[in-house]
């Protein structure tokens, strides 16, 4: 199998593990944007978050949450991209945890925000709504 991460779930590939159950890992990046980056994975393959069933993700948040606990970040982001355009280079779902100790260190974004239409925004809204 050629996805990186589900290779480094069988352990043919070493990483640096902070957590591990029957659905989740979790492992520090070796890329790191700030000290304590990490990544969680759920151990079901799937490129994107839609392709993961309901059950393997739960415990994602979870573990998430603990590793932020212990890291003590007081500000941190939690990133998860889907798909080539949204900047998702490894086709497994992951979530990043970035410490933001600084202004210098971790995830640096710009949010471009734009006005949206009133009208057209109460029309998708009914429209998201239907489908759910």
């Amino acid at each position: 199998m050629a996805c990186i991460f589900c290779r480094i779930i069988k352990g043919e590939i070493p990483s640096f593990k902070l957590f591990e159950s029957e659905k989740t890992l979790a492992f520090l990046d070796i890329g790191p944007l700030s000290k304590g980056h990490s990544l969680i994975i759920p151990k079901h393959h799937g490129a994107k978050l839609t392709d993961i069933p309901d059950d393997q993700l739960l415990e994602v948040l979870a573990v998430t949450k603990k590793i932020a606990t212990a890291t003590g970040a007081t500000d941190y982001n939690i990133l998860q991209n889907n798909g080539r355009i949204a900047h998702q280079m490894v086709d497994h779902v992951h979530f990043h945890f970035i410490p933001k100790p600084n202004e210098e260190e971790g995830l640096q974004i710009g949010w471009p925000t734009k006005e949206a239409d009133k009208g057209a925004l109460a029309t998708y809204l009914e429209e998201l709504k239907a489908k759910m």
